[in-house]
Order: C-alpha cells, then sequence, then structure tokens
C-alpha cells in the first residue's frame, strides 16, 4: 500500500506524526513530507529521524497556496493539523474555525486539485454531541468531509475519530504523571467520569485500517475499552511508586463530559463492523428533500450511543495493565 508512495501528514510534528513515522519509515515509501507550522518542532523532529525520505515543509492549512504546493505529487494526505486545546478554542472559537473547518477545506480542494488518491482527517470524539468550541469546529470539519465526499472526482475522504490518547500532548496520563513527579496533588473532576482509553500506536493503526478500506464519506470508529477517572489516577501512583499520594476533587471543568461519546445514537443504528472497528456508511443523500422529512427509515433496535459508560469498563488490575505498555511511564517508574 505505501510501496514508492509519497505521502503528507499536516500537523505533522505532534504525537500523531511521530508515532506514524516510526511505523511508516520502515515500509517502502518513496518520501513522507511533514507539514507544519513551528520550526522548532520541525528541527527537532528533524534531529530524531535522520532520514532522507522525510522532507519538512513550513506552512499554515488556513493557507491554500501552501497546502496546494504541498499536495503536488501526493499519493495521500493525513490531516492532524487542528486547534485541539478545548479552553484555547473557548475563547478564540473564530481561530479553532479558521484551523480546523476552512484548514480542512483547504485541504480538500487542494487535494482534488492534485489528484490525491486519499485523505484521511483525524477528528474527535468531542465532534459527538458538541458542547464546546473545539467539539462544534470538528463537528462542522467531518460535516464538511462528509458533503464533498459526494462530489470529488479524484479523491476519496474519510475520517477517523478517535478519544483520550493515552500519553498524547494535552491528556490526563501526563498531566498525572508530572503532578506527581512535581509533589503536587493530582487533580481529580469527578471520579466517576469515564474515559475510552486508546494507545498511539492504536489510533495510527486505525489510520491505516481507514486508508486500506475506506470508502469516500465514511467514519471510522475503533472499539476501545474505558476506565473511570478514578481508576486511571490509581494507576498511574501504583506505577510510580506513589500509592498514598494526595488527590483533591477540584468538579467537572467548562466544556467538560461526564462521559464520552464516539458514534451518535443514530450513527450507532447504522454503521457497520469490520474487525476491531466500527464503520459509519457515507451519508448519500442529496437535496430531494422528501428523503429527510417524508419518508422514514424504518424501526431502530438501538437508540443508544457508543460512549465510554456502554463499551467494556476496565477495573484497577486491567487499567494498569493497559498503562504498563506507555512509554512515557516507563521512563518514570
Amino acid at each position: 500500500m505505501f510501496k514508492d508512495k509519497t505521502i503528507l501528514i499536516t500537523g505533522g510534528t505532534g504525537s500523531f506524526g511521530n508515532a506514524f513515522l516510526k511505523i511508516i519509515l520502515k515500509k517502502n515509501i518513496k518520501e513522507i513530507r511533514i507539514f507544519s507550522r513551528d520550526e522548532k518542532k520541525q528541527d527537532d523532529m528533524r534531529k530524531k529521524f535522520i532520514n532522507k525520505k522525510i522532507k519538512f515543509l513550513i506552512g499554515d492549512i488556513r493557507d491554500m497556496i501552501a497546502v496546494s504546493n504541498a499536495c503536488k505529487n501526493v499519493d495521500y494526505v493525513f490531516n492532524a493539523a487542528a486547534l485541539k486545546q478545548v479552553p484555547s478554542c473557548e475563547f478564540y472559537p473564530m481561530e479553532a474555525y479558521k484551523t480546523n473547518v476552512l484548514g480542512a477545506e483547504n485541504i480538500i480542494n487542494a487535494a482534488e486539485y492534485n489528484k490525491v488518491k486519499k485523505v484521511i482527517f483525524l477528528s474527535t470524539d468531542k465532534a459527538v454531541y458538541p458542547i464546546n468550541a473545539m467539539g462544534i469546529s470538528k463537528a462542522m470539519m467531518e460535516k464538511l468531509v462528509i458533503a464533498r465526499s459526494r462530489d470529488t472526482q479524484f479523491t476519496t475522504l474519510c475520517i477517523t475519530r478517535y478519544g483520550n490518547v493515552m500519553g498524547s500532548r494535552g491528556s490526563v496520563i501526563p498531566l498525572f504523571a508530572n503532578q506527581i513527579s512535581n509533589n503536587k496533588p493530582l487533580t481529580i473532576t469527578n471520579k466517576n467520569m469515564t474515559r475510552f482509553l486508546m494507545s498511539i500506536d492504536e489510533a495510527v493503526k486505525l489510520v491505516i485500517f481507514a486508508l486500506k478500506y475506506g470508502k469516500s464519506g465514511e467514519i471510522f470508529v475503533q472499539k476501545s475499552p474505558a476506565s473511570t477517572i478514578e481508576n486511571i489516577a490509581k494507576s498511574i501512583k501504583h506505577l510510580m511508586h506513589r500509592p498514598k499520594h494526595k488527590t483533591v476533587n477540584i468538579g467537572i471543568r467548562h466544556g467538560e463530559k461526564q462521559y464520552e461519546s464516539l458514534l451518535s445514537s443514530e450513527e450507532f443504528t447504522k454503521c457497520t463492523s469490520k474487525k476491531n472497528y466500527f464503520i459509519v456508511p457515507a451519508d448519500v443523500r442529496d437535496l430531494n428533500y422528501s428523503k429527510y422529512f417524508e419518508i422514514g427509515r424504518g424501526q431502530s433496535k438501538k437508540f443508544e450511543d457508543y460512549n465510554s459508560n456502554n463499551t467494556k469498563q476496565l477495573n484497577f488490575k486491567e487499567t494498569v495493565l493497559l498503562l504498563k505498555k506507555l512509554t512515557s511511564l516507563h521512563s518514570i517508574e
């Protein structure tokens, strides 16, 4: 699939890009282009991966010309560029819109113009029943990709959606580890809050699965286990040999949910299953409004969404075993 291919990773200096390179460099690939705004992170990455197949491009997905130039002679694009921090997006929603929505449109237009074979867009659980600006912008990105997938001639557009990627930048696990290392109390918002647990390697495998099997307009979700915030905190304290480390309850923060949803109830009703993944088929309706208002779909057997409360729940021991796989925790132990 990757033999003699050229790929572009937007926002490629982040957690996903670094993990993806470790896997993709083992393949007989022609060229990997890392497109991002941060020259410091690119320089760090250049020193980390000393490989002639990697080409670094400085640019912003808000810039159509820069994106189009980056897409020349590219086979596959992986869009990991986004504004992801919930508080930042909440205070600057138009900035989130410019990057997460207009930036995605630039990628679609550039990919179609350059006849890129397939684009995989990385999304988030926060796009399902969104309650904050970050989630709303990602939901709009998804709607844009699905709408444009109906009329792209050369390029297949797919979406991957996942929840908490363990150990990724901004996630709760490195936060807890740093708090313990700096002898600060663990700040828990609600001990019964549940979160999906997915490794960065699994996130990469999900993207590769979508690349291999995805049809235009489809959404891919991994079947993932979940755990409570209390179990996650206890597991990190156990792994760092600080079982009695102080914990304080600070209450649910603005824009936070009690549990995550990876599929809405409507999506869960119509999705199919393949191996360890759910696939939401493309919405191929047109502007014949009778399909929206006059024609029903029949009785549904499922009325719930796929969320971190109704997926497999990990107990304390199972959470410890899963977190042991994280290299970030290994280095702290």
